[in-house]
């Protein structure tokens, strides 16, 4: 059985969020050992807090991703869950990667973008999982 919105089988989450989990670590190794001392403090914080939101986020994906899988979770709502923590990622995480490394402030307007995937693939989760109770 196939995620509904999934891009080829029931893998396709599963493997992304190691994928996210994996670059994650690589991040934050990155930030630890190639930017200290290259980024002010604030460039740092902003670079630690995209890695843990990243971590976070890549876990719940993976977890998510089971949860089918148990009869937890439908598994359209599944995949919606799981697409909005991707976009989150990459539109929360990925901007404030780049603003520690650049800067450019303008790309915090892209940051609540992916706030709000975040914060909308929880709230679909609680209301998926509340409904099957």
């Amino acid at each position: 059985m196939a995620y509904a919105g999934s891009v080829t089988n029931t893998n396709t989450f599963p493997v992304l969020a190691a994928i996210l989990l994996a670059l994650a670590v690589m991040l934050g190794a990155f930030g630890a050992h190639g930017l200290r001392g290259r980024l002010d403090a604030y460039s740092m914080g902003v670079w630690e807090r995209a890695v843990f939101y990243h971590f976070v986020h890549a876990l719940g994906l993976l977890i998510v991703s089971i949860l089918p899988r148990i009869g937890m979770l439908r598994p359209a709502p599944a995949a919606w869950i799981c697409w909005l923590l991707a976009a989150g990622i990459v539109l929360f995480c990925g901007s404030l990667y780049v603003l520690a490394l650049t800067g450019v402030r303008l790309l915090g307007a892209v940051t609540p973008l992916g706030g709000l995937a975040f914060i909308a693939a929880w709230l679909l989760l609680a209301g998926a999982l509340a409904r099957r109770g």
